[in-house]
C-alpha cells in the first residue's frame, strides 16, 4: 500500500474522529435543543438575556441549581411557551395554551425574543450547569430511635392510603383526630385510642380544616393534581345536637385549588372575614373575603399570582390591626408581609425571595432567639415539576428576624424532599424543637429523612432524631397538637402512598398506616 494512501486514509479517520468528538462534545454541553455552535460570546449573551427574561417573573436561577440533563429537557422547554416559544427546533413545547381555564391572554401573542437569543440561553443553561449535583452536606448523622416519642399505629385501613389531611379536634370530649383521605373523600374521625369513631363524606379533597364550638370550616382543593381548573371550595360542617357533622352548602366556590382558609376580622368591623390562599397552578391568586353580613361577601385581591400555600396572621407592628405573612411557592417563590393599613388596604413587601426550582413547600413564624421578634422557619423540597433530581439545598432553614423584618439565614439541616417543619416546645424546657417530614426523600439510601425529629440543644445546634415506624409512610402531611389532653404537644403524620417517587423503596406504602400517631412521652 502507498504511504500517500495511508497518509489519506489516517488523516481521514482523525478527521471523522474529531467531528464524532465536537458533535458528542457539543451535545453534552447544549443538549438536543440548541443548534447554534456553543461558543463563549453565545453563552456570555445568554448569561445577559437570563438575567433580562428570566428574572421579569421570578428570581434567575442558578445553572448550579439543577443538572444539565434537567435545564434541556425539563426546566426550559417549560419555560419556553412563558416568552412565546412554543416550537424549538424540531421540538413542541408543553403548554396549556387551550386550556380554557388558563384564558388567551396567558402567554405571549408573539415571541418575546428572537429564536436566537433564546438558542444562546440554552446555550448558557447548558454549558455553566453541571452534569449532576452534588450530594447533601449533613454535618450530623441522623439518630435511629427517638426517646421523647411512642410510636402508635391505629388498625384502621384503606385500600391504599392517600391521607391528604390530619388535623386534632380540641372542641370534642374526648378529643378527635380528624383525618382527610383523598381517594374517598372521606373525613374520618378517631378518637385518641386510635378507633374509628366516624365518617363524612365530602364533595373533594379536604386540604385544610378549622375548628370551633359550634361548627367546622373545611377546605376542598377540588382537584389535587397541578390543573388550572376553579373546582375548590369553603363549607361549614355543623356539629349536630348528638355529636355528629352535617355538611353544608359551600360558603365560597369555583376556587383556583384552594389550600388554606383562615378566618380572621381583617377590616376590624366586628364580622369574621376569610383570607383564601388558592394555590392554582398557572392561575393563582391571594385574596380575602369581606363579610358584609346576611351570608354576603365581598372578594378582595392581595395578590394575582399562584402559589399561595401558607399564610400566618400576626400584628407584627402592634397597631392592632391583623397583618399577614404569606409564602408562595410557585413561579415567583417568597415570603411577602401584607401590612395592614386599615379600611381593607394592605401594603405589600417581600422579605424572602427564593429561586423558582427551590419547591419550597412550608413556612411558620417562631421566636428561635427570644428577641420579640418573629423568625421565619422554612422549608423548600417540592420535587415533583421539571428537574426531578434530588437537590442539596432542599430541607429546614432558620432565617433570624433584625428586628426590622430583615432576615439573614442562621440555620440550615438537609432534608431531601422536605415538605413541612413545625417548631414546638415539645420537651418542655423553654427550647423550641423541630418536627420535619419529608415527601420526596432519599428513600433507597435514606428513608429515616421522611421524619426528622430536630433536638435543640441551644445556640442554634440541633440533634437530629428518627424513628424506624417513620418507614412505613409516606408523609405528606402533619400536625402538632395535644391529642389525649395530657398538656404535651403530640405528633400526628399522614401517608400519602402514591406519587412521583425519585429513589423507590422496598417498602409497600399502600400497606402502610393511614396516619401515625407520634405520643409525647416527655416527663414535662
Amino acid at each position: 500500500m502507498k504511504w500517500s494512501r495511508v497518509l489519506t486514509i489516517g488523516l481521514t479517520m482523525l478527521v471523522l474522529l474529531f467531528l464524532l468528538w465536537i458533535g458528542d462534545h457539543y451535545n453534552r454541553r447544549s443538549g438536543a435543543e440548541s443548534t447554534s455552535y456553543l461558543t463563549d460570546s453565545s453563552v456570555l449573551q445568554g448569561k445577559e438575556l437570563a438575567a433580562i427574561y428570566c428574572s421579569a417573573c421570578h428570581l434567575k436561577p442558578d445553572p448550579g441549581l439543577a443538572d444539565r440533563k434537567s435545564w434541556i429537557n425539563g426546566i426550559l422547554p417549560a419555560m419556553g411557551p412563558r416568552l412565546g416559544i412554543f416550537y424549538y427546533h424540531g421540538r413542541d413545547y408543553p403548554s396549556s395554551a387551550r386550556d380554557r381555564f388558563v384564558g388567551s391572554n396567558y402567554y405571549p401573542s408573539q415571541p418575546l425574543l428572537s429564536t436566537a437569543d433564546w438558542g444562546h440561553i440554552l446555550d448558557y443553561y447548558a454549558l455553566i450547569s453541571p452534569d449532576s449535583l452534588p450530594g447533601q452536606n449533613r454535618p450530623v448523622p441522623i439518630h435511629m430511635g427517638l426517646p421523647f416519642f411512642e410510636a402508635r399505629i391505629p388498625v384502621f385501613h384503606t385500600a391504599a392510603p392517600i391521607t391528604c389531611l390530619v388535623a386534632v379536634d380540641s372542641n370534642t370530649r374526648p378529643r378527635t383526630l380528624v383525618v382527610g383521605d383523598a381517594a374517598s373523600h372521606n373525613l374520618f374521625r378517631f378518637a385518641p385510642d386510635m378507633k374509628l369513631v366516624d365518617s363524612l363524606p365530602t364533595p373533594g379533597a379536604v386540604v385544610d380544616l378549622l375548628t370551633g364550638a359550634q361548627e367546622m370550616t373545611i377546605c376542598n382543593i377540588g382537584i389535587l393534581n397541578p390543573n388550572n381548573a376553579r373546582l375548590g371550595s369553603v363549607r361549614k360542617i355543623r356539629r349536630t345536637a348528638g355529636g355528629g357533622l352535617q355538611l353544608e352548602k359551600p360558603l365560597f366556590d369555583s376556587l383556583a385549588r384552594p389550600v388554606q382558609v383562615t378566618e380572621v376580622d381583617l377590616n376590624q368591623d366586628g364580622r369574621p372575614d376569610y383570607l383564601l390562599c388558592e394555590f392554582g397552578n398557572l392561575r393563582g391568586e391571594l385574596c380575602w373575603m369581606e363579610n358584609l353580613g346576611k351570608g354576603k361577601f365581598q372578594r378582595h385581591l392581595l395578590r394575582a399570582q399562584p402559589g399561595a400555600i401558607k399564610a400566618w396572621v400576626q400584628d407584627y407592628n402592634h397597631d392592632g390591626l391583623p397583618d399577614l405573612w404569606v409564602l408562595f411557592a410557585q413561579g415567583d417563590e417568597g415570603i411577602f408581609l401584607f401590612t395592614n393599613k386599615g379600611h381593607g388596604e394592605f401594603d405589600q413587601q417581600e422579605v424572602l425571595r427564593f429561586p423558582p426550582i427551590f419547591g419550597s413547600s412550608y413556612f411558620e413564624l417562631a421566636d428561635f432567639n427570644q428577641d420579640g421578634f418573629p423568625d421565619i422557619l422554612y422549608t423548600c423540597g417540592d420535587n415533583a415539576d421539571f428537574s426531578q433530581v434530588l437537590k442539596p439545598y432542599h430541607g429546614v432553614y432558620i432565617f433570624l428576624n433584625d428586628g426590622k423584618n430583615h432576615f439573614h439565614q442562621r440555620y440550615f439541616f438537609p432534608i431531601n424532599g422536605c415538605y413541612k417543619a413545625i417548631a414546638r416546645d415539645f420537651q418542655g424546657n423553654g427550647n423550641l424543637d423541630i418536627a420535619t417530614i419529608s415527601f420526596f426523600a432519599d428513600y433507597q439510601r435514606q428513608p429515616e429523612e421522611g421524619f426528622v425529629y430536630l433536638e435543640n440543644k441551644g445556640n442554634f445546634r440541633f440533634i437530629p432524631y428518627s424513628l424506624p415506624e417513620a418507614k412505613l409512610g409516606r408523609w405528606l402531611t402533619m400536625t402538632a397538637a395535644d391529642l389525649d389532653g395530657d398538656g404535651k404537644t403530640d405528633l400526628i403524620l399522614g401517608n400519602f402512598s402514591l406519587g412521583p417517587i425519585l429513589n423507590k423503596s422496598a417498602i409497600n406504602w399502600k400497606a402502610g398506616p393511614e396516619f401515625l400517631y407520634l405520643r409525647n412521652i416527655t416527663g414535662h
